[in-house]
């Protein structure tokens, strides 16, 4: 990762990083990390100069196929710890213990606090629970950090990366939360330390904060998009309806014509045959 990847990454993409010098050269740490693309978890452990261990996505670990084979291998091979996100008991205090070992061996220990990524680019709510309770649990430092301009690298769903475009790393201060230490059980202090941690966040990276959870506007967006998409076929369906009766009402107006038409030379030929006997 360190010496293969990330000179890939300076020289494609240039990447900046502001503020490395908050991250201590020893001992145990949280990174707190704003999530915009897949491509975060090449650029922050790729350009620091200590390895970070991530909690991923249990998916990332066992999709099938060639693909999913190869994610799995890159996720497995930098040491990212995989969680179950589907609501399973236990899953989540699993994760819990996997992080707090991993600051109990003096290592840095990466969290995405949305819980998953930003569907437009804004900022969401922190989830309480694994980052506040970890820190509490640990008396670790937090260290916010704000990726910048990921999401246009590698939008989400995009497979192939946009060149041209020069993301960010912006990390800030530590965040010391010894004060609350043995209050991990305390929701109200999970939510202080979780929105403290998400305001340096917002302040690092100028994102737009919505306070709702980034699930939560994943779905309305889903809904939204099915709402709209609704609306389309049913315009597209009165668009064809109305075509359609028009087309009708132009080719009932035609055969009318037709119709006058016929009766006025049926009429004009009656005239003739009557001048004719005259005659």
């Amino acid at each position: 990762m360190k010496m293969i990847v990330a000179p890939l990454l300076r020289i494609f993409f240039r990447p900046w990083l502001e503020g490395e010098e908050n991250i201590p050269t020893e001992g145990a740490a949280i990174i707190a990390s704003n999530h915009l693309s897949f491509s975060d978890s090449f650029f922050f452990p790729a350009l620091i100069k200590r390895r970070v261990t991530f909690i991923a996505k249990a998916e990332y670990f066992n999709t099938p196929g060639l693909k999913g084979r190869l994610t799995a291998a890159f996720f497995k091979g930098v040491g990212q710890l995989p969680v179950d996100r589907s609501g399973v008991r236990g899953a989540g205090e699993a994760a819990i213990r996997s992080a707090i070992a991993v600051l109990e061996r003096g290592e840095l220990f990466g969290v995405y606090p949305e819980g998953t990524r930003s569907p437009d680019g804004k900022l969401y709510r922190g989830k309480v629970g694994g980052l506040a309770r970890v820190a509490l649990a640990t008396g670790a430092p937090v260290i916010p950090v704000a990726m910048i301009d990921t999401e246009k690298v590698q939008p989400p769903g995009q497979v192939v990366p946009n060149f041209g475009i020069r993301p960010g790393i912006r990390i800030g201060r530590p965040l010391d939360f010894s004060r609350y230490q043995g209050m991990e059980n305390d929701r109200f202090i999970l939510r202080s330390v979780t929105d403290e941690v998400m305001y340096e966040i917002m302040r690092l990276s100028g994102q737009e904060y919505v306070d709702i959870y980034a699930t939560a506007a994943k779905r309305q967006i889903a809904d939204e998009k099915k709402k709209a998409d609704a609306e389309r076929r049913a315009a597209a369906k009165a668009e064809k309806a109305e075509a359609a009766e028009a087309e009708k009402a132009a080719a009932a107006e035609a055969e009318k014509a037709a119709e006058a038409e016929k009766t006025a030379e049926a009429q004009k030929t009656a005239e003739a045959d009557k001048e004719t006997g005259s005659a």
